[in-house]
């Protein structure tokens, strides 16, 4: 996905965990941070928690959904899915991409990858990898309207 274009449609999920959300559901009244994982994962899992720190701390004020992008046959089991989720405090929808159609729709080929979108549903940023935390949370807080805590 390029800056500025606008969120894809949350279709084609395999299964929903925590809750189903639509692209309506998420445009309109506050920003969205769509984080791409896997359970198969270790950058991912080791990022989570401050994944979570941002979904706790921007709670009123941010939409966070998660989408388990799966790596391979193993990574495609729905119980492996939710034991993960659980044991990594992942509270938030998970949308289960079983069939890549979300990741083929946001053109996305790592895990961990991170979208920000405003509120108005516009991509205004993209990062991959396991570090760039702060990075993150810095982009994040610009399309929050934040100012950075010193």
């Amino acid at each position: 996905m390029k800056l500025r274009e606008q969120m894809p449609e949350l279709q084609g999920a395999t299964k929903w965990l925590n809750g189903k959300v639509s692209k309506n559901d998420l445009v309109g009244e506050k920003p969205t941070l769509i984080h791409f994982w896997s359970v198969s994962c270790h950058l991912c899992k080791e990022a989570m928690p401050d994944i979570n720190e941002l979904r706790d701390e921007y709670e009123d004020d941010l939409n966070v959904i998660a989408v388990h992008m799966p790596r391979s046959e193993d990574d495609l089991d729905l119980g492996v899915i939710e034991q993960v989720a659980r044991g990594h405090d992942i509270v938030q929808p998970i949308f289960v991409d079983g069939d890549h159609k979300l990741t083929e729709a946001f053109e996305n080929q790592y895990v961990p990858a991170y979208y920000v979108f405003d509120k108005e549903g516009q991509l205004r940023h993209f990062q991959a990898g396991g570090s760039g935390m702060k990075m993150l949370r810095k982009r994040l807080n610009r399309v929050l309207g934040v100012e950075e805590k010193k």
